[in-house]
């Protein structure tokens, strides 16, 4: 198999070749670097390329490997990097003018691990501005484009660590999901994204956005591959105060499962009908026909409550951030805009916020500080956490009858980009299937259910209890396999080659 030919395959087939012998680490990372100079002018997906570093790290692994040193199942895959993620040495922006050029003087937690495992990191991938936005739109830096369709929208905010993985410009990727930021990319890429029980995966080293809902997960190409790189990068880290004390769990174990007999799932009313697409149900509906012919249990399931989580998201997240964005006021750290006349201290931070800022980033802000002022507190953001409450309990209940919960992940394939760019609630509507897991702190997968409008990628959720995400990769690994079947192999395999220049 030549380095060109393995970019198409999974990073569990890419590390079994490695660990073989049949390629190096730095033939693998070259051959990706080059796919990257060959499709990423056009396509966007990356911020910053660490070309130097990455090949430094594969031929360290070779040299180990060489030695007979025992080695992570994943050493010498290639890995790219949310911009949001903090990389000490390589550029870390979140997309916004406000950090331009900045480089930080240490690595997230989820960055040590993916180091001290010998994974190569390709850089850092593009993504809407402080994660705030549903389509690589906002981007301070220039927008992401869809590998299947150039013309629409990658999903945001992690559009660029799913287009990177969809284009086989990467083998796997971090992503972050704060309402759906991994999961509803991953739809209208054709890829996998897992969104981890909050807690799980250290929060240490992320951009905050919103501190309560902000997760850290995989973005693949197979189920397989999302497990490894979750048990990869999950466990517990006393530097995160939320982060959670369990012991991984046998996430790889769980994919390569692939039994679903008598696994119940429950199929959520609020999240059917006018909302979405009829072919996005279509493949929905048909992808839960097959696992029930494979002996899974469909259970119709009520969470009433799940009507009101788009409006206490869109409390609950602008008030954190409101409070995160704090920080960047021109004076500690990132960009300072300093007035001709009357140099303050208030004007500096004035005019470096107005400038740093892009439109969506002061919306949100502007909506968080007004939902936390005195007068409305108990109204709006008071009120927004209540409606949280009440959408644990809808979990709580539900998971005393099923084992898993399903919808679609995304009312639509990928919409044309510039299509919603002025219309924030349209937008904003494009997470109503994926916000209430990250108001419960409960963990999501979504997976290629097959092909909709225009021939483009649908995606299936699955939803388990908190610390559940073992039942994610069971279902998820059934279901891809049941599909993968029917098509005949991956849909990425009918998606367009770039490196081709074909386009639709």
């Amino acid at each position: 198999m030549t380095s060109t030919d393995i970019l198409r395959t999974s990073a569990a087939s890419q590390a079994a070749a490695l660990a073989a012998g049949e390629i190096s680490s730095a033939e693998l990372t070259a051959a990706h670097l080059d796919r990257i100079d060959a499709v990423d002018g056009d396509l966007h997906a990356f911020l910053h390329v660490s070309r130097d570093e990455a090949l430094t790290t594969a031929r360290d692994v070779d040299t180990r490997r060489a030695a007979g040193e025992e080695l992570h199942p994943l050493a010498g895959v290639p890995v790219a990097v949310k911009d949001v993620v903090v990389t000490e040495g390589i550029p870390t922006t979140a997309a916004s003018k406000i950090l331009e050029g900045w480089v930080p003087p240490y690595d997230a937690t989820l960055v040590e691990k993916l180091r001290a495992a010998g994974l190569p990191i390709l850089g850092k991938t593009n993504m809407d501005e402080f994660a705030m936005g549903s389509s690589t739109e906002n981007s301070a830096f220039g927008l992401t484009r869809n590998p299947w369709d150039r013309e629409r929208i990658p999903g945001g905010s992690g559009g660029g660590s799913a287009a990177a993985v969809g284009a086989f410009e990467a083998p796997l990727a971090i992503g972050t999901d704060t309402g759906g930021s991994i999961r509803q990319p991953a739809s209208v890429t054709g890829t996998v994204g897992v969104k981890p029980t909050y807690g799980s995966v250290s929060r240490y080293g992320l951009i905050a956005m919103a501190s309560s809902l902000d997760q850290a997960g995989p973005v693949t190409r197979t189920v397989a591959d999302a497990a490894l790189l979750h048990e990869l990068i999950a466990g517990h880290d006393a530097r995160d105060s939320t982060s959670l004390t369990d012991p991984v769990g046998a996430y790889a174990a769980a994919a390569g499962r692939k039994d679903v007999k008598g696994l119940r799932i429950g199929v959520i009313e609020q999240l059917e009908g006018e909302a979405f697409a009829p072919e996005v149900s279509a493949r929905f509906t048909e992808s839960l026909s097959l696992l029930e012919q494979a002996g899974a249990e469909i259970v119709r399931v009520s969470c009433p409550n799940f009507g009101y989580t788009l409006g206490a998201y869109y409390l609950i997240m602008p008030s954190e951030a409101s409070s995160n964005l704090a920080k960047f006021d021109g004076m500690r750290f990132g960009l300072r805009v300093v007035p001709e006349e009357s140099p303050t201290a208030e004007s500096v931070m004035k005019a470096t916020r107005g400038q740093g800022f892009g439109d969506e980033v002061k919306r949100r802000i502007l909506l968080g500080t007004y939902a936390l002022s005195a007068g409305y507190y108990d109204a709006y953001y008071g009120s927004a956490q209540k409606v949280r409450t009440l959408v644990q309990r809808d979990f709580a209940s539900a998971f005393e009858k099923v084992d898993v919960l399903a919808s679609p992940t995304a009312p639509t394939v990928a919409f044309r980009l510039g299509e919603k760019v002025d219309d924030p609630l349209a937008m904003y509507a494009n997470d109503i299937a994926t916000i209430p897991a990250n108001l419960a702190g409960v963990p999501g997968i979504s997976l290629p259910s097959g092909l909709a409008e225009d021939g483009l990628p649908a995606g299936i959720q699955f939803l388990a209890p908190a610390r559940g995400d073992e039942r994610l990769y069971q279902v998820g690994g059934a279901l891809e396999a049941l599909l993968e079947d029917s098509w005949g192999g991956p849909l990425l395999d009918r998606a367009p080659d770039l490196a081709g220049g074909a386009d639709r």
